[in-house]
């Protein structure tokens, strides 16, 4: 995915807004036109990876992954945090993310895990091999691995990586950041922590993880 720009930036600036303030009313499904309550869900286009928001009703028509010809997958709602997950220095390393933040998802249509991480651009993709990783039990293209070094690890319906990287690109400012974007980046990871159950994590080695 390459960084955002039209109207992924204008989506990527919806999900962002999503918990930072009510969502506005005229927001609509975007497969049907019908008016969204603030908490709706959100399809994958699984070919181009943009996100629509969907309305109850068309979330139940994809609810299967054979619906829509596998064209849109519907993006769970689930959240776990990780307990007992840790990735080594050495591993972190080797990724040569500059940051301390990234997502991990499988991508079906290019077979392979992809690991992105958030910059003031939009989502940047690391594009070393990932063969340590193949081994991720992810669901495709609609759950991520979600990874701070400082807080933890989680996993996460896509769309919330995506929220974190619309943050990061609406509230950036100067070389830093600002305390601005920082503030929304705990309250986003305050979030989560709320909505996320804990769940053992059993494996030590990022090339065995299942």
């Amino acid at each position: 995915m390459p960084p955002a720009h039209g109207g992924r930036v204008s989506k990527l600036r919806q999900l962002a807004a999503r918990r930072e303030a009510p969502a506005p009313a005229e927001e609509r499904c975007d497969l049907c036109g019908v008016a969204l309550e603030p908490e709706h869900r959100h399809l994958l286009d699984v070919s181009t990876r943009e996100i629509s928001c969907s309305c109850r009703a068309c979330s139940l028509l994809f609810d299967r992954r054979e619906a829509g010809g596998g064209h849109y997958r519907l993006i769970g709602d689930r959240r776990s945090r990780l307990v007992g997950f840790e990735i080594t220095d050495a591993e972190w390393d080797e990724l040569r993310i500059p940051v301390e933040m990234a997502f991990f998802f499988r991508d079906s249509v290019a077979g392979r895990i992809r690991a992105y991480y958030p910059s003031p651009m939009g989502p940047t993709e690391s594009l070393l091999g990932l063969d340590a990783w193949q081994e991720l039990d992810l669901e495709p293209d609609v759950q991520a691995l979600l990874v701070d070094r400082s807080r933890g690890c989680w996993l996460v319906p896509i769309d919330d990586c995506y929220r974190l990287v619309g943050l990061i690109r609406t509230h950036w400012r100067g070389f830093t950041g600002g305390g601005e974007v920082w503030e929304a980046i705990d309250r986003f990871f305050a979030d989560l922590n709320r909505r996320a159950k804990e769940t053992t994590w059993r494996s030590s080695s990022a090339a065995s993880r299942t």
